[in-house]
């Protein structure tokens, strides 16, 4: 991933001396764990801990030479160690300590995933608090439709990040498994008692069945979850786009001093971040079909999924963070225009209440038919008309004043009609 789109934390799980370290990691706790079953001397298995190490230039000089990244990894390690090197990798094949090692680095990915699906769980509750009472139009087909709050609004982005929290929390459990079986999964060379142990020190669970690899509906499982992380946080970028709208602008991305919009137009303030947002989770989403095609590989194990996840499992990750980072920070700062709402709401002299009046009528006897022509003939002479008042011209007409009083027809006009039982959403929710 570019260094524009990618924090440093992140960087540093992905970065070549981070994933030697783990394979180091996994190296050593099949030595101990061999140790530990009395197949090598644990005298070896302490210098090799105390000397173990390795150069990323120099890894790259080796495997430039062999072409073969393991076998690079191994060579230069037992230039630091010496005799007690011939211990180490004892049994195994090298997608032992490649998927394992990569069970280390996407567990270590989705705990500051999760650390960041937090913070924006706890922002849009704030926010959500804020803003419980801000009355709205809600919309369907880009229409206005009836009264909702912001706060609801919100609500409904907080119900959708909580259930990606659980989610990554489940997955958390599926990626976290490692193998230490073998050529072919079979144990062949190296017992399960060897994976459970080694598997237990790297606070991993040994795969239930693996081939010489895991099997990549894990990681396909993984990326997709990501995937569909990425296309919530798109929903909610979209939304602030579409209410950042000139003609709408009831509430826009935060324009800091100094900030320009355009090079041509003085005037603008765009809505940049969420729409970078739309577009890194295009990026996401295309990652998630390159992972499932890494699912089915030729019998025990082919390397066709490997050149596909040095790519698509760093930049997933990498963007998805930065995507959490972002609206998070997005929705904190965003600024909010209650009277634009409210404004928005009333246009055409109140078009969003129909629904209350057609069922006023209802309730004092009128055909639902008739109702619903004598409620639509209003609203449309109302609608898309500068002097247009739904309100007025209903209130006028007497089918319905000879159905409903004056202060029955007004109560179908208020806004609290439609948001008496949000408090409960509110409480489900904790906000």
């Amino acid at each position: 991933m570019i260094e524009r789109y990618t924090l440093p934390e992140m960087a540093n799980l992905w970065s070549e001396a981070y994933k030697l370290k783990t394979w180091l990691e996994v190296e050593i706790a099949v030595c101990e764990a061999q140790a530990e079953l009395g197949y090598i001397p644990s005298e070896a298995v302490e210098e090799i801990k105390a000397k173990a190490d390795f150069d990323p230039k120099r890894v790259l000089e080796i495997e430039a030479v062999v072409r073969h990244d393991v076998i690079a990894f191994l060579t230069n390690v037992n230039e630091y160690v010496g005799d007690a090197g011939r211990y180490i990798h004892l049994g195994l094949t090298s997608s032992d300590v490649l998927d394992t090692a990569l069970a280390l680095q996407l567990v270590a990915s989705l705990d500051l995933l999760l650390q960041r699906l937090e913070d924006l769980i706890q922002v849009i509750r704030q926010k959500a608090r804020e803003h419980r009472h801000t009355v709205m139009a809600g919309r369907s087909h880009g229409i206005h439709a009836e009264p909702i709050t912001f706060g609801f609004k919100l609500a409904g982005w907080l119900a959708e990040v909580l259930r990606h929290q659980e989610r990554l929390r489940i997955l958390r459990q599926t990626i976290a498994v490692g193998k230490i079986s073998g050529a072919v999964g079979t144990y062949a060379n190296v017992e399960p008692r060897v994976e459970a142990i080694a598997c237990e020190k790297l606070g991993l669970k040994p795969d239930t069945a693996s081939t010489q690899v895991i099997s990549r509906d894990r990681h396909a499982d993984y990326v997709q979850q990501l995937a569909l992380v990425a296309a919530s946080i798109e929903r909610f970028a979209v939304e602030i786009r579409n209410l950042q709208k000139t003609d709408v602008l009831e509430v826009e991305e935060f324009f800091a001093k100094g900030q320009k919009g355009s090079s041509a137009m003085p005037h603008k303030r765009n809505p940049i971040r969420s729409e970078r947002l739309t577009g890194m989770a295009r990026l996401v989403r295309s990652h998630a079909g390159a992972a499932l095609e890494n699912v089915a590989l030729w019998h025990e194990r082919d390397i066709s999924h490997s050149s596909v996840e040095r790519v698509i499992l760093p930049d997933a990750c990498t963007l998805t963070h930065f995507m959490l980072s972002e609206i998070t920070d997005l929705v904190k700062n965003l600024l909010v225009y209650p009277e634009n709402m409210k404004r928005n709401l009333n246009c055409y002299g109140g078009v969003v209440f129909s629904q209350k009046v057609l069922l006023a009528l209802i309730d004092k006897g009128s055909n639902r038919e008739d109702a619903y022509a004598i409620v639509q003939e209003s609203a449309h002479a109302a609608w898309n008309k500068a002097e247009g008042n739904f309100q007025d011209l209903i209130s006028k007409d007497p089918r319905v004043t000879q159905k409903l009083s004056p202060e029955e027809l007004e109560v179908c006009f208020d806004p609290q009609q439609h948001l008496q039982h949000l408090e409960e959403v509110y409480q489900r929710l904790g906000i």
